[in-house]
């Protein structure tokens, strides 16, 4: 047998041959980072967030988290007593328009029947005290008891009774007012 299929055959033969070759990869890497070099850099390319200093941009990222969308309530100002209806839309029809855990639904005057036979009063102290799986209040302790009493006359009304809704109470501001004019009269000199 002969070793000839074990020979390897190579362009470079000489040290001189090796030497060219080695400076020749050197070369063309380093021509090759340059032409990278001048393509990343020819171009003025502007990334996001390079607008990060001016006056609108800090602005907005400074501003309070109370600004983005919050209404902000005067704790101190009067409440304003919302409808009926618009408490049975916020509070109520979560269970009285689908009927769930047993809640008579909103129209149903078979259900509400039993429950109008009971009173006015009887209802709405179910409706303020909560009762079997009902929460006080429908869940929401920031109702005033004239606005859960103005609800169930809704609903009830609804179901085929015939309540009247209830007034708003009379202001402590208002009444005070009323009586300070007779107080600041002159009294008559003798």
């Amino acid at each position: 047998m002969s070793d000839t299929h074990n020979e390897h055959e190579s362009a470079i033969r000489t040290p001189k041959q090796l030497v060219i070759a080695v400076i020749g990869f050197f070369v063309v890497v380093i021509f090759g980072i340059i032409l990278l070099v001048q393509f990343v850099t020819t171009n003025k390319l502007t990334g996001a967030g390079s607008n990060s200093q001016a006056p609108e941009e800090v602005a907005a990222r400074i501003a309070p988290v109370a600004d983005a969308g919050y209404t902000l309530k005067d704790s101190n100002a009067p409440k304003v007593l919302q409808s009926g209806e618009a408490i049975y839309t916020s509070t109520c029809a979560a269970c009285h328009g689908t009927g769930a855990a047993g809640a008579p639904k909103f129209g149903d005057a078979g259900a509400w029947g039993a429950r109008i036979a009971q009173g006015y009063d009887t209802l709405v102290k179910h409706a303020i005290e909560g009762i079997r799986a009902m929460p006080a209040k429908g869940g929401n302790p920031d109702l005033d008891d004239v606005e859960v009493a103005r609800a169930v006359v809704h609903m009830a009304n609804a179901g085929g009774a015939k309540f009247k809704e209830p007034a708003a109470p009379a202001a402590p501001a208002a009444a005070a007012a009323a009586s300070a004019p007779a107080a600041s009269e002159p009294v008559p000199a003798k």
